[in-house]
């Protein structure tokens, strides 16, 4: 991919764009292989660890063919930082003097966002939202201005849900006044609301969602599956990968034909619900009430169409996955767990539940193989036998590794 933004030295964002994109899908599967390597060994009978430096089948773990992805155009979501003025907005992000470079023509975005930017950059001025900036350092800094980011989400059938992350709510007026026009002008706005973050910290988003729009979801359509994704809500950026990945373990539960699951860090509830099936009780956890509350609402609205014998046993709560497991109220053990952490991992005490819980297999999805090799040394009884990596995110080091894990 070229990117003249990068040739210009103003976005360098994209890490490894000057390496080709199947060497880059190769060095990402060396890398995972590597860190797994030491784990492997451990966990092998015979101590070889050629099954996981060779990338192929071995006696200890197969490596499916990598899911890569289109080289540009392939994000679902862009996160805009808001500067220069209410006249002039530019959004993009900030270079290391924090002076604005417009990204609104990065190769990133699909047509879809790109065509998005104008008619927001235009509604940032009619709307009368100051660019927030911090002036000074320390004691003496000041803050001013209103508007920090715009985060604009794409659904796979073209609907756009925007998000004005705020300082407060002192604009608010202003944008109920002038929606009417902005939606006049994207007729692809389907979900709209305000976030509000007075701290400035690098934690992007504040508590306080306020909805603007009659509409609070966004429809992400994923094979036969619509997920209602909500404003604070977390999903793939990758739509296309995403769905390879909930393919693949639908596919790899399907299999073992579990009668129950559980889905610890559900989300939106991606995997619990491809991973559904007549007669399987399947339970999603979600430390996110915004992303429970997306998730049953899918499953209600699925229960009642074609099919609906499917889900019929899915439930989402919200809670913290570790304390759900080893809790005193914990619910009778599943046949199957998958867990979808975040970049931290699943930690000791997860890692500790799962290597003495007795259950034969777990789906370990995550965007940090450092975590993840982590995670797997702590659970030895649990070997890994198959895995495949999906490059989510091309142009960067970071990716997404699928792994099967089987008790010996």
């Amino acid at each position: 991919m070229q990117c003249p933004h990068y040739d210009a030295g103003r976005c360098h964002s994209c890490t490894l764009l000057e390496i080709d994109y199947p060497t880059q899908v190769l060095d990402k599967e060396r890398h995972v292989a590597a860190l797994l390597a030491p784990v492997l060994a451990d966990k092998s009978a015979d101590g070889s660890t050629d099954s996981s430096t060779d990338l192929s089948t071995g006696s200890a773990l197969t490596w499916l063919p990598p899911v890569s992805s289109a080289e540009s155009a392939f994000r679902n979501k862009a996160k805009m930082v808001v500067s220069g003025t209410v006249a002039e907005p530019v959004l993009g992000i900030l270079d290391r003097a924090g002076h604005g470079v417009d990204l609104t023509d990065c190769g990133l975005y699909p047509d879809a966002l790109q065509a998005s930017f104008a008619p927001l950059a235009a509604f940032v001025t009619r709307a009368n939202l100051e660019p927030y900036q911090v002036s000074g350092v320390g004691k003496r800094a000041q803050q001013r201005g209103e508007l920090k980011y715009l985060l604009v989400t794409l659904s796979p059938d073209g609907e756009l849900m925007v998000r004005f992350v705020l300082r407060s709510q002192e604009a608010i007026a202003r944008i109920r006044k002038h929606l009417a026009s902005l939606q006049a002008e994207l007729p692809a706005l389907a979900v709209a609301s305000a976030n509000i973050q007075p701290a400035h910290a690098a934690v992007l988003e504040g508590d306080l969602e306020i909805s603007l729009t009659e509409r609070t979801t966004l429809p992400m359509r994923i094979d036969d599956i619509t997920l209602d994704l909500r404003p604070q809500s977390f999903f793939q950026t990758n739509t296309a990968v995403a769905t390879e990945l909930y393919r693949q373990a639908s596919a790899w539960v399907s299999e073992f034909d579990p009668s129950s699951v559980w889905d610890l860090y559900c989300g939106v509830g991606g995997f619990a619900l491809h991973c559904a099936a007549p007669g399987r009780a399947v339970t999603g956890i979600e430390i996110s009430a915004e992303a429970v509350a997306a998730a049953s609402g899918t499953v209600e609205k699925l229960r009642d169409g074609v099919g609906a014998a499917r889900f019929r046993d899915v439930t989402f709560a919200a809670g913290d996955a570790t304390a759900f497991a080893i809790g005193p109220d914990a619910p009778e053990l599943p046949e199957m767990v998958i867990v979808n952490p975040p970049r931290r991992g699943i930690g000791t005490d997860l890692a500790q539940w799962l290597e003495t819980s007795g259950i034969e297999h777990v789906l370990y999805s995550s965007c940090n193989a450092t975590t993840l090799a982590k995670d797997l040394a702590a659970m030895p009884s649990l070997r890994p036998v198959r895995a495949r990596l999906l490059d989510m995110f091309p142009q960067t080091s970071h990716y997404e590794v699928l792994i099967l894990l089987e008790r010996v």
